[in-house]
């Protein structure tokens, strides 16, 4: 049974119009700015309206460590909970229009109440994610050992009959895409083939791959360590490529910011992905170490940028075969994760906005003279650009929140479902 308290529409507009006077005078300042350099703020401002990025559904939870994990108040219990904090993310931010579910967390005997609540709530249903990386209470097979690559056949058949049972659950949702990572690999030198266990990987994803109905798509994703960290079977873009080569048109490469060495050129890869037509799409957080699933942009701002950069340069181009699928991913121990969530959403939103700034014309002209100075110059004249002002306007005509994260505060909406969900014993952390 989900909690009865939503924040009213009524009083986002209250809220709204306190704020609007300031936002009309820094959205007209900032458009006559833009002006001067031949750009045209509406069109900017659309761009960033039609944005959206998917919620996971693990999100909403508070994530942990290894060591511990500290719940908070107030924290979904079930998926139909999970549902109501992520509607609530969207129509806050008007940036997350769909849900991210991953099985066997969100499995509910009732998938139709599911969809319905998520109809009601004004929520699509992205990619489902499948879970080959620990056991279930009332699995016959063990992964402790590997999932889809392991050397028991028995094992192997379990977590690819797991697959397709994600993938039935999703065409119930309206979902078009199932998202495949598997934490399958070595601790130690010697204990896996490394050949042998890739081929098995293969051949398993070849029979999920074959369930897939004729307008889906499945991401593999790729890790470079954790919990495998001697060897890991898909952990790195490379092997991701081959695999998906191998397995067809509908097979893509998933990029997860914080799967990779630190400082790897994450922009170049992504520039790699779409010139071979396999990008599918990206799991955003930002890392200091390794996998840190921190909040998008709280570490690295300009990297993103620069992701976008290549994004919105391929749309310019046409270079684009299909739309990424784009979803946050990001585990949130010491914050409100609805409040990071639209923290993470809006700082995506902002990145794009300030991609959409660059002059390409300046851009390609300083490449084509080997102009290194100038063409920084006028990537950092776009990422400097402060556009907090389209994105408030573009959520403000949308029937968003002008400041999303102070009508949240304001509202008392944790407080409340506080009160709505009781505290539990024992919840899973939830982290991929």
């Amino acid at each position: 049974m989900t909690g009865t308290y939503r924040i009213a529409q009524s009083d986002i507009a209250d809220q709204n119009a306190k704020a609007l006077p300031a936002l009309k005078e820094d959205y007209d300042a900032l458009g006559r700015k833009l002006a001067r350099s031949g750009t045209d703020i509406e069109t900017i401002t659309k761009a960033v309206a039609g944005f959206g990025v998917a919620i996971p559904s693990w999100g909403v939870g508070t994530g942990g460590t290894r060591f511990a994990r500290f719940a908070g108040i107030g924290e979904p219990r079930n998926v139909l909970d999970k549902l109501e904090d992520c509607a609530t993310i969207q129509k806050l931010t008007r940036a997350t229009p769909t849900v991210s579910l991953h099985f066997p967390w969100d499995k509910n005997k009732d998938v139709d109440a599911v969809k319905q609540l998520g109809d009601e709530l004004g929520l699509g249903f992205d990619a489902v994610n499948s879970n080959t990386f620990q056991d279930q209470a009332d699995q016959k097979q063990s992964y402790k050992f590997g999932s889809l690559t392991h050397t028991d056949a028995a094992t192997r058949a379990q977590a690819v009959e797991h697959n397709i049972e994600c993938i039935e659950l999703g065409k119930v949702l309206g979902s078009k895409a199932l998202t495949v990572w598997i934490s399958d690999g070595s601790n130690f030198a010697g204990q896996q083939h490394f050949t042998r266990a890739l081929e098995r990987y293969l051949e398993s994803m070849k029979t999920i791959y074959a369930k897939l109905p004729a307008d889906w798509q499945v991401f593999i994703e790729h890790k470079m360590f954790e919990p495998a960290f001697y060897s890991t079977v898909i952990s790195d873009w490379g092997t991701n490529y081959w695999a998906a080569t191998q397995l067809g048109p509908k097979a893509r490469c998933l990029v997860d910011l914080g799967h990779h060495a630190p400082n790897t050129n994450i922009e170049q890869i992504v520039a790699r992905l779409i010139h071979f037509k396999k990008l599918g799409g990206f799991h955003f957080n930002d890392s200091k170490y390794g996998d840190d699933d921190l909040d998008a942009g709280s570490v690295n701002p300009f990297q993103l940028f620069l992701v976008f950069n290549e994004l919105v340069d391929a749309a310019d181009r046409g270079a684009l075969d299909v739309a990424p699928a784009y979803m946050l991913d990001q585990s949130h121990n010491v914050t409100d994760p609805v409040e990071s969530l639209m923290a993470s959403a809006m700082e995506l939103q902002r990145r794009y906005a300030q991609a959409c700034l660059i002059d390409r014309a300046r851009l390609e002209q300083a490449q084509a003279e080997n102009d290194a100075l100038m063409a920084l110059d006028t990537l950092k004249a776009a990422f400097n650009t402060d556009v907090s002002p389209i994105l408030g306007m573009a959520r403000h005509r949308s029937g968003g929140a002008i400041d999303p994260v102070g009508v949240y505060r304001w509202s008392g909406y944790r407080r409340h479902k506080a009160n709505e969900r009781p505290a539990q014993a024992k919840q899973s952390a939830g982290i991929v």
